[in-house]
């Protein structure tokens, strides 16, 4: 897509339930897969299973580092089990984590910061995802971080990664919910849930990496509390980073 054409459909958007753009996304693209965390981005399956007609058609993957919650894990599973559906899990590559591990330990990260261990650990297997695809579908808000999200646009071009015909295309069909509308959701029609979220857990990323925030601490603080707390990303939306400068 153009980015004049983007642009004109992110103004078009605005106001759209999504499910709606969902269904636009999903039969737009003949490659085209939702990325599932393990926390709840669930609302995506539960509303893209309601605008396809074959289930089967619909792509889902996730990231397993090798240091998510176990709690995460079982989600994940019981995610799959709940809607009957294929959940392709990512792993990284191994020689590259017990190079990483044999050079620098299990936990260098909070030493000289996460980004190293989430290129080893997240985006290099999601760049080989994404590299068969024309288009991804994330669980983006702009009210899960100020600094890095608060653009977040319905859709765009990624700058960070390559599809595979070259531009890849993401929607964020959630970018306008706020949490409150999301968990509202998951209420209404009885979407599982991951049990972390009624421990205090509200953004969920791996283990050492991510804690549960106390009352009016904002969810993107139990995410890397060690680092500068305005640029919390991992490098999965890196371009979310670039874009604030």
């Amino acid at each position: 897509m153009h980015s004049t054409a983007i642009e004109q459909q992110n103004q078009e958007w605005q106001s759209s339930h999504p499910k709606a753009i969902l269904k636009q996304a999903l039969s737009d693209h003949q490659a085209i897969a939702i990325s599932f965390s393990g926390a709840e981005d669930v609302v995506l399956i539960d509303l893209a299973l309601k605008v396809v007609t074959d289930k089967s058609q619909l792509q889902v993957f996730s990231l397993d580092t090798g240091r998510l919650h176990p709690e995460t894990l079982a989600f994940i599973d019981q995610v799959r089990q709940h809607y009957q559906i294929d959940i392709h899990v990512l792993y990284p590559q191994h020689q590259a984590v017990e190079q990483l591990v044999r050079e620098k330990g299990l936990f260098s990260f909070y030493q000289d910061g996460h980004k190293e261990c989430c290129s080893v650990r997240k985006i290099e297997p999601l760049r080989r995802k994404l590299s068969e695809l024309d288009a991804w579908i994330t669980g983006q808000r702009k009210d899960q971080s100020p600094s890095t999200r608060s653009q977040v646009a319905i859709i765009e071009q990624d700058s960070a990664f390559t599809g595979r015909n070259g531009p890849l295309v993401k929607y964020n069909p959630l970018a306008n919910w706020s949490s409150a509308d999301v968990w509202q959701y998951i209420r209404m029609f009885d979407v599982p849930f991951n049990p972390l979220h009624q421990q205090g857990f509200i953004s969920i990323g791996c283990q050492p990496c991510t804690r549960a925030v106390l009352p009016n601490q904002h969810e993107r603080e139990g995410r890397w509390w060690w680092e500068e707390g305005t640029q919390k990303e991992c490098g999965l939306h890196s371009g979310n980073v670039i874009a604030q400068g």
